[in-house]
């Protein structure tokens, strides 16, 4: 493998048009062909981008079985092409169907015409959407070790971990996130809609607002510390504007090995962001020196189940309370009374 350093990467934030995927593969065509006029040789658009998000929960599953394509349909293989086309990867969010069970998935299709798909493992939008069921890790035709988690994959500390130690050093996170109306006090709230369709009259309120504790600001709070942690690059991309009755924010960022922002945009609207992944810093990353101290005998509690576990949908939308603490087996100095 041909190992560019600094490799040149991109992510997208665009808004999907609702079950639209030949208006939204024009959208990833334009985007790509201006990430690539620019240098780029990897481009990130963000889940779902090829169909749309937020709609297709409301949407019986009969409508969604139809949407759906197998990862070798039309819309994967014209990812492939026009990556061929372009000489870049290409990563794409789109509904997958496989023996009759849909998934959220996402393919990157390389130039020498590789293509990897994950299924997102904590898929909460629909009943009839299954989780996949394993980590996507794979080595790009540059020399650097991939892996992906779609959007909620990456809210679960261990999932990027273990990426990480199946030797991942970047991590491609598509995402529809920000604007949600979380029953977490202090969680995402809801951007007001009005904020969006008065943009053009103020357009300072809605960057403020996509910016702000319900957008950037709660990325903040966690999204860094998967990259510092692990020593591994995130390319972080995700939709914008209005997913049926919210309003994504965008924010698409890309973080080095030490979580810090090497690129981003606070802008509320269609953008590419491009940086130089700097992949001299990987061996000294805190991170990366920080997984040679594991002791991995004594983990065994991340493997046990609690009893508390629940499925991702009713993780996501259950009213029920998480309880306070959770508790594993017997505490230090107990009896194991199993």
């Amino acid at each position: 493998m041909n190992e560019e350093r600094p490799l040149r990467v991109s992510v997208v934030q665009f808004e999907a048009a609702p079950s639209d995927p030949a208006a939204n593969l024009d959208t990833v065509r334009r985007l790509a062909f201006a990430a690539a006029a620019d240098g780029s040789r990897l481009v990130i658009f963000p889940e779902m981008c090829l169909l749309g998000y937020w709609h297709l929960t409301k949407l019986p599953a009969e409508e969604l079985r139809r949407l759906a394509e197998p990862a070798d349909g039309p819309l994967v293989t014209s990812l492939r092409e026009l990556s061929q086309e372009l000489g870049v990867g290409i990563g794409a969010g789109f509904l997958e169907s496989a023996d009759g069970t849909l998934y959220n998935s996402y393919a990157v299709c390389f130039p020498d015409g590789a293509t990897h798909i994950h299924r997102k493992l904590h898929a909460f939008e629909h009943e009839a959407i299954s989780s996949g069921g394993q980590y996507t890790v794979f080595d790009s035709p540059w020399g650097v070790r991939m892996a992906i988690l779609i959007c909620w994959d990456n809210n679960l500390v261990e999932n990027v971990r273990a990426t990480a130690l199946l030797g991942a050093t970047v991590l491609i996170a598509p995402h529809q996130t920000g604007g949600t109306n979380s029953r977490s006090p202090h969680g995402m709230k809801v951007i007001p809609a009005e904020l969006w369709h008065n943009r053009h009259q103020d357009p300072a309120a809605l960057e403020a607002a996509v910016n702000g504790p319900s957008g950037r600001e709660w990325l903040m709070r966690w999204l860094p510390s998967r990259a510092h942690d692990n020593g591994i690059f995130v390319l972080f991309a995700n939709g914008i504007g209005p997913d049926d009755d919210e309003i994504r924010t965008g924010n698409a960022m890309i973080l080095d090995p030490y979580g810090r922002i090497v690129a981003e945009t606070p802008a509320p609207g269609e953008a590419v962001v491009t940086a130089d992944l700097d992949l001299e810093l990987l061996p000294l990353a805190t991170g990366r020196r920080w997984l040679l101290g594991r002791r991995p005998e004594l983990y065994g509690v991340l493997t046990q189940r609690s009893g508390l576990e629940r499925d991702a949908r009713t993780a996501r939308h259950s009213s029920e309370e998480v309880p306070a603490s959770f508790r594993v087996g017997p505490q230090p100095g107990e009896p194991d009374a199993r």
